[in-house]
């Protein structure tokens, strides 16, 4: 099968970010598939608009220059969003293939993709990584009227010419199910865990561009993500406040960036705990990311708690899964659910800062219960997440679709995770 997969912000172990679709695409290759990913590249100081080409493991990648990053403006990223769709769509037809695999966000990722298979009579199938335009309205980055009927529009309209959809929680199953779409031609397919990458070795626990003297042996509460708006970053100055007024020896590491980076260092500065309890390092690329986890005790996953990010598909939880690490929580929804049910790590949702704190205090200075709760982790991670048995199920749903039996893509992954 000749897949076109098409990603705007599609990342290289060597970069930042999430590698999904690297990992998916590659094991597709290994499967026997030819794939063929169309994306962007986001250098803001490259200048030409000519598309390049690298072969990454097997996949051929197609790169066009488009210059983005979380710190533009709307309109800005508005207008890198066209660029990309425009381009793109040609650069589908010209490929050719058997089946395009359109990968969200942006949502215009489907204008392309839904007008290639069109024009080139192929099944297009959409992956939905989150609730949009739900999540942009919620934070208020989509305001006015117009803006959100188009949107919405645009939402009903990628579903309506998908021969399938991938979600990547229940919850976002469930949103597309709201919408009208079939239960049947929906499969759950999270961001996974990749236990191979995250498996136990030698690591050096050194944290490159950090001194070793910042944590020594204390217990270190990490969080490596983004740092925007929508991430709530600031909880962990509360939370640095509140384990430093009980005396706590746990350390909490920020590795990231993103347009609230400076306020949030700043902030740290003037409440006095920046370089005390809290420390932060811009982003490392994926193939470091190991080493942090294994030196970590427990690691965060957060957001600003909207009932529209409750459905998310954080990298960061499977990460931390794969790492056999605690994890730390503090919103609502399916993840938080296992969390507590399965006793891998702590939740912060509904509690006071000061609360989780003492909690945190408490169970991050006790070695049987970070043993127990990480080893908690793992074995859910291995259970339900495992990256290579997700990768066979995307595989299993581009077949049902390109023979016909769309009805049958929710047999492949129901999104049961009992």
């Amino acid at each position: 099968m000749k897949i076109l997969y098409l990603h705007q912000y599609y990342n290289t172990p060597k970069m930042s970010g999430g590698t999904r679709s690297f990992e998916m695409a590659r094991r597709l290759v290994a499967e026997g598939h030819e794939v063929h990913v169309v994306t962007s590249l986001r250098d803001e100081e490259r200048s030409s608009s000519e598309w390049l080409h690298s072969s990454e493991e097997g996949v051929n990648v197609h790169w066009l220059p488009v210059p983005y990053s979380n710190k533009m403006n709307y309109f800005a990223r508005i207008r890198a969003f066209v660029r990309f769709a425009a381009r793109s769509r040609a650069k589908l037809i010209n490929l050719g293939g058997d089946l395009i695999f359109a990968t969200s966000t942006p949502l215009t990722v489907a204008i392309p993709g839904v007008l290639a298979s069109k024009q080139m009579n192929i099944p297009m199938v959409f992956e939905v990584r989150d609730l949009w335009p739900e999540l942009p309205i919620a934070i208020g980055a989509l305001r006015s009227p117009l803006s959100k009927i188009l949107a919405k529009s645009l939402e009903r309209w990628a579903y309506k010419n998908s021969s399938a959809i991938v979600a990547l929680s229940p919850g976002m199953k469930k949103g597309v199910v709201d919408s009208g779409f079939p239960s049947n031609r929906i499969a759950v397919i999270p961001n996974s865990c990749d236990l191979t990458l995250f498996a136990p070795r030698e690591i050096n626990s050194k944290i490159t561009g950090t001194n070793d003297r910042d944590f020594g042996a204390a217990p270190l509460l990490l969080y490596a993500g983004t740092l925007g708006k929508i991430n709530g970053v600031g909880y962990l100055i509360d939370l640095a406040i509140s384990l430093k007024a009980l005396n706590s020896p746990v350390k909490v590491l920020v590795v990231g960036d993103g347009s609230e980076r400076v306020d949030l260092v700043n902030e740290a500065a003037k409440l006095g705990v920046l370089g005390k309890n809290i420390f932060f390092k811009y982003r490392i690329p994926k193939a470091d990311v190991p080493a942090l986890f294994h030196r970590a005790s427990m690691a965060c996953t957060l957001f600003i708690d909207l009932p529209e990010m409750r459905a998310n598909s954080a990298n960061k939880f499977f990460d931390t899964l794969a790492s056999n690490t605690p994890v730390f929580i503090n919103y609502g929804g399916w993840m938080h659910d296992m969390v507590v049910k399965h006793e891998m790590g702590i939740s912060g949702w509904r509690r006071s800062v000061q609360d989780a704190a003492k909690d945190i205090d408490m169970k991050m200075s006790n070695r049987d219960w970070l043993i127990k709760a990480g080893n908690n982790a793992f074995t859910i991670g291995n259970r339900f997440f495992n990256r290579d048995q997700l990768a066979s199920q995307l595989s299993q749903v581009f077949q049902l679709v390109l023979d016909g039996n769309n009805e049958q893509v929710e047999s492949i992954a129901p999104g049961n995770y009992h």
